[in-house]
């Protein structure tokens, strides 16, 4: 691991960190991804909609931009396009289904020392290292 990496990766949590801020800041919401893109797919409010697109387009656009700015991306995964989506969609529905996702519970809700947050942030760790070591060595 290089100083740089480490600077990075610093980087991006504090801009992480900052934006879940601003948001319950200006918006008096929770930077839950599955929750802000729920509320897109299901608009209860129109009116809230416009933040939502925003908030999104700033996760897409994130990548490129740092691509123009000299940084690299490296995409590790050799899986077609269709499986990932449909594996997104899985994902997504199931973090509705659970009540959350990793970055509302793991950003926001442990920041306000929620216990079910916290749970479930535990919840998902363990079972994501479960699955890395099935995935990884008992092929």
């Amino acid at each position: 691991m290089t100083l740089l990496s480490i600077l990075t990766a610093l980087a991006g949590g504090v801009l992480i960190g900052l934006a879940a801020a601003l948001l319950l800041f200006f918006n008096k919401r929770t930077a839950g991804i599955s929750g802000i893109a729920a509320g897109i797919l299901l608009p209860w409010h129109p009116q809230e909609s416009v933040w939502r697109w925003w908030f999104l387009a700033g996760l897409l656009v994130s990548a490129p931009l740092w691509t123009v700015f000299g940084g690299e991306v490296h995409i590790l995964v050799e899986t077609p396009l269709a499986i990932l989506a449909g594996a997104g969609l899985l994902v997504g529905y199931g973090t509705r289904l659970g009540g959350g996702c990793t970055s509302g519970h793991g950003i926001c809700g442990i920041a306000r020392l929620s216990v079910r947050s916290i749970v479930a942030t535990l919840t998902f760790m363990f079972t994501a290292g479960i699955t890395v070591y099935l995935v990884r060595h008992l092929q």
